[in-house]
Order: C-alpha cells, then sequence, then structure tokens
C-alpha cells in the first residue's frame, strides 16, 4: 500500500494479527513480517515505526527468534511487546532472566506519569501479563516507565534513540487503555497521520483494479459471505459487467440466504456485472447420501463445489483474471506473512486452481482484516444484513447437521435456525427500546444446529420419536476462545416453545453450554 507503514515484526506470538488489528484501528496501515526478513526489505519499506511481538521462546537460550543491533538503529521508532521487549533489551546490552514469580493475566501496573508513551493514562492501569522471564537489568540509556510489585521493569524508554519496550500485553482487551498506548506510539512518537480510512481504501482499490484490469474478463465465485460479497462490489465499481459472478447454491445455506444474495447481486440488484446462479442442491444431497463423517461432508462438499465451479467456467470461456475474496488473515493463517505456526490452509491463499484458463489472480482485500471488509462493504453500499451476516461455515449446513445430510433435515435446521435468530432480533430491539443500548448478553455468533438424537415426545396427546435441536451463542472476541453467551431464560423458553411447534420433525430444544476450548463454535 503506497501510504506511510508501520511494520509488525513476528516472532510467533499469538496475538500478531490482533497487534496489527489494533494500529489500523488507530488509521495507521501496517503489516506482519517475520523476524527473519532481511534487514534491507525493512529499510526498503520506508516504515514510519515498527512493532516487535511477543514470542513463546526465552531470548536468551540458543536458537532463540532474534534481531540484528541494527534493526534498532535505522533511526525509526521501535515498540518491543513482551518477548519484543526482553529481545530488544539484551540484544542492545541489557540481561534477562528467569523470574522468581511468573506474571500471568491482569495486574495493577504503576506507570510514570509525564511520558510520551503513556500519555493521558493514569498513574494505575490493569494489564494483561504473560511471562517468566524479567528484564534484569536495562540496555544502556534506558529508563523504568513502568513496573509492578513483581515486576521492576514493566515498561521502559530511551526516548534519545526512539525506543520502547512494555513488558506486558497493550493489544489485548484485557489491557485497559492498550489502544490509547498503541495510538500514542504510532501517532504521537512515530507521527503517522492516521491516513488509513475505508472510504480511501474504496477509491484507491477501484482506480488501481481498473488499471490493473483494463477491459479484461474478470470470474469470482460468489458464495454470499462477507469476503466474495465485498469482492465482488468493489470489481463492480471498478469494471461493471467485465466481471461474471457464479454462486453455487448448494442447499446448504441459511433459510432464504440464497434468494437474499441474488436480490443483491443478480439483474435487478444494484451492481453492474453478470450473475450466474446454480441451483445444485439435488446434486449436493446426492453425494452427501449415507456420509456421517465430519471431514469427509466437509471434502465432499468441497471438491462438488470446484467441479460445479469448473463447468460453470467453461460455459463461460476465457477470462483474463480470477477474482478470490482472500483477507489478511486468511494469508496470516496460512502462514505466508508472520512467522506463527500454520493454523489453518484456506482454500484462497493455498495456491492456484487449475481448472480455469486466466493469466493472473486479483484478490482486492488481501490486506484488509474483518472488521475492515465490513467498513469497506458498508462504502460500497452493500445491505447491513448482508454486510453483519454472521460467521458461517464453508461447508454451511453440512457442519450444523451432525450424521447425515439429507433434504429433510436440511429443511429442520433452516426453519429452526430462522425462528431462533428472530426471536433474538425481536428480544435486542425490545431492549434497546427500553435501555437504548444493546444489551449485555447479545452473543457475537449464535446458530441452531440438528443433534443426530431422536428421542419420544408428546404432541397433541400422540406419542412423538422426532430430532432434537441445539441452540448455539457465544461471545468470544477472536473467535479462538468463547464463552456461552447468558441469554434470558424466558427469551429461550419462547424460542424453544416456537420450533417445537413449527418446524416438523423436531421435539427437543437444547441449549449448548460448552464453552471452547474445550468445544468449538461449530458442532462439527
Amino acid at each position: 500500500m503506497d501510504q506511510e507503514k508501520v511494520l509488525v515484526i513476528d516472532f510467533g506470538g499469538q496475538y500478531n494479527q490482533l497487534v496489527a488489528r489494533r494500529v489500523r484501528e488507530c488509521n495507521v496501515y501496517c503489516e506482519i513480517y517475520s523476524y527473519k526478513t532481511p534487514l534491507e526489505k525493512i529499510k526498503a519499506m520506508n516504515p514510519k515505526g515498527i512493532i516487535l511481538t511477543g514470542g513463546p521462546n526465552s531470548c536468551y537460550e540458543e536458537g532463540a527468534p532474534t534481531a540484528s543491533k541494527e534493526l534498532f538503529e535505522l533511526g525509526v521508532p521501535v515498540l518491543g511487546l513482551c518477548y519484543g521487549a526482553q529481545l530488544m533489551q539484551l540484544v542492545l546490552g541489557g540481561n534477562v532472566e528467569r523470574a522468581a514469580n511468573r506474571e500471568y493475566g491482569k495486574t495493577d501496573v504503576i506507570f510514570k506519569q509525564g511520558t510520551k508513551l503513556f500519555e493521558g493514562i493514569a498513574e494505575h492501569n490493569t494489564c494483561w501479563m504473560s511471562h517468566f522471564d524479567y528484564i534484569s537489568k536495562m540496555a544502556p540509556g534506558f529508563e523504568v516507565i513502568a513496573h509492578t510489585d513483581n515486576c521492576p521493569v514493566a515498561a521502559c524508554q530511551n526516548t534519545e534513540a526512539n525506543l520502547y519496550a512494555i513488558q506486558f500485553h497493550p493489544e489485548v482487551l484485557h489491557t485497559q487503555n492498550g489502544t490509547a498506548m498503541l495510538y500514542n506510539f504510532v501517532r504521537g512518537i512515530c507521527g503517522c497521520a492516521g491516513t488509513w480510512r475505508m472510504d480511501a481504501f474504496v477509491e484507491s482499490t477501484v482506480k488501481a483494479l481498473r488499471e490493473k484490469i483494463g477491459d479484461g474478463k474478470v470470474l469470482l465465485a460468489l458464495s454470499g459471505g462477507v469476503d466474495s460479497s465485498v469482492a465482488a462490489g468493489l470489481l463492480s465499481k471498478a469494471i461493471g459487467n467485465q466481471l461474471t459472478c457464479v454462486f453455487v447454491d448448494h442447499g446448504l445455506l441459511r433459510k432464504n440466504e440464497g434468494d437474499e444474495v441474488e436480490a443483491v447481486f443478480g439483474k435487478s440488484g444494484r451492481f453492474d456485472l453478470n450473475f450466474i446462479r446454480v441451483n445444485a442442491q439435488d446434486r449436493y444431497y446426492s453425494k452427501l447420501e449415507g456420509v456421517s463423517e465430519p471431514e469427509r461432508k466437509r471434502k465432499i462438499i468441497g471438491e462438488e463445489f470446484i467441479r460445479v465451479f469448473e463447468e460453470e467456467a467453461k460455459k463461460i470461456g476465457k477470462v483474463d483474471f480470477l477474482a478470490q475474496g482472500t483477507i489478511y488473515p486468511d494469508v496470516v493463517e496460512s502462514g505466508l506473512g508472520g512467522e506463527s505456526a500454520v493454523i489453518k490452509s484456506h482454500h484462497n491463499v493455498g495456491g492456484l486452481p487449475d481448472y480455469v484458463d486466466f493469466k493472473e489472480i486479483v484478490e482486492p482485500l488481501r490486506d484488509l482484516f474483518k472488521d475492515e471488509v465490513r467498513k469497506a462493504g458498508l462504502e460500497l453500499g452493500i445491505p447491513e444484513k448482508l454486510v453483519f451476516r454472521q460467521p458461517f461455515p464453508g461447508p454451511g449446513l453440512g457442519i450444523r447437521i451432525v450424521g447425515e445430510v439429507t433434504a429433510e433435515k436440511v429443511r429442520m435446521v433452516q426453519d429452526a435456525d430462522y425462528i431462533y435468530r428472530e426471536e433474538i432480533d425481536k428480544a435486542v430491539e425490545e431492549y434497546k427500546k427500553a435501555k437504548g443500548e444493546n444489551p449485555s448478553w447479545l452473543p457475537n455468533q449464535y446458530f441452531a444446529a440438528l443433534t443426530n438424537m431422536r428421542s419420544v415426545g408428546v404432541m397433541g396427546d400422540e406419542r412423538t420419536y422426532d430430532y432434537a435441536v441445539a441452540l448455539r451463542a457465544v461471545n468470544t472476541v477472536d473467535f479462538m476462545t468463547a464463552e456461552a453467551a447468558e441469554i434470558p431464560f424466558a427469551v429461550l423458553q419462547t424460542i424453544m416453545s416456537r420450533i417445537i411447534n413449527e418446524v416438523r420433525g423436531v421435539n427437543r430444544v437444547f441449549y449448548d453450554l460448552t464453552s471452547k476450548p474445550p468445544g468449538t463454535i461449530e458442532l462439527e
């Protein structure tokens, strides 16, 4: 991106993406790079500032991730976080040792007043600590600017060299005023102007796409999810009907979702593009018949999508570009951005498909986090209902139906899920009218799933032997951990009553209290 940039140097920390997101919340663009990135490449990017992340190692151990002394002599402000703070001190002549008392969790930190890094922050602040080691001796030229009862150097600075080290994690929500600290660094100390805004991103990306594509033809697989929808919106604005979107309805979407996607992107929609909807429900149900193992279901659904897309692509003929809704976490989690372990492989970044004849790939959202993608969607005029749609797995309802997938089971889970979401929306609106704000119990994600359990029930004085629906609702910040949401019992009772009375084939409703870990957010 051709603008001021902050680099996040990754030492394998679990919060590397979170650091980058917090910086971007300060309207400053940043990217994540491995600690192995050559110094010359870092220089060539001309960063306004550098942030060193945490990591699982001890910096004094042989073979631990390290950095050269020259990194701290570029004349660019550097902020070390946790491992990055310890490494900075060790490389510059300080000392790091194993602590007698490990600090983990929320900790009261005492700040020195009058420092640029902690400007506007009270003397006492609750921060998130997570370290075995501590800075036993600071490098020459540094002074202490924060401490705790057990940690003599919770933060230190060398203002002459523009170097700052923080032992705790300002990027996590558990740290009070953490984003303010990062704001002070990138906007105050680094002098960034804060030009990273979604309206500017949309405008510049549309211009760049026009220049890149020219009069070429572009093909995009439109899933109806947030990422592919925003990618379609950007490309439509840039090149109009040079774009063809193929929407494969595999029959495993939420109720009415296929029609909603077509209403936005089809002929009567608001975007100038070619829209092809493939109704492949029966084809998928046939392939999934008799299959109950979750991973096999996932593979069948994914492979069949490729087959359907390939068939449609051949009908279209030659295209110049293949567009994908790859976003920045896809890149980082696939091991292509920072140093953290590969979390999962993403089809968007795992290599180019060989079934479409094209000369280049286009990924207009590759530099954005999910919250930024949503903001871009609103800038493009995509309806809020689509932009703020809850996360939905690629295999769709195929993994929200435990066991074999059938058309009848899909109908049951679609209807139950629709009722669930409708009643939550009603309860939230009633609360907002009364209180003027969203209720504290409102989950980040909630959905209905169909268990593979059948049980005896009584309905209309008759015996039933039907399925049980599980309601899942979680609160989470990063989707790596999650807790069950405390939806009011009266709301759950209403949902239960409606599902049992309105969804044929269901006679029980469960509420899933399992946290992540040990469970996962999805059932399969």
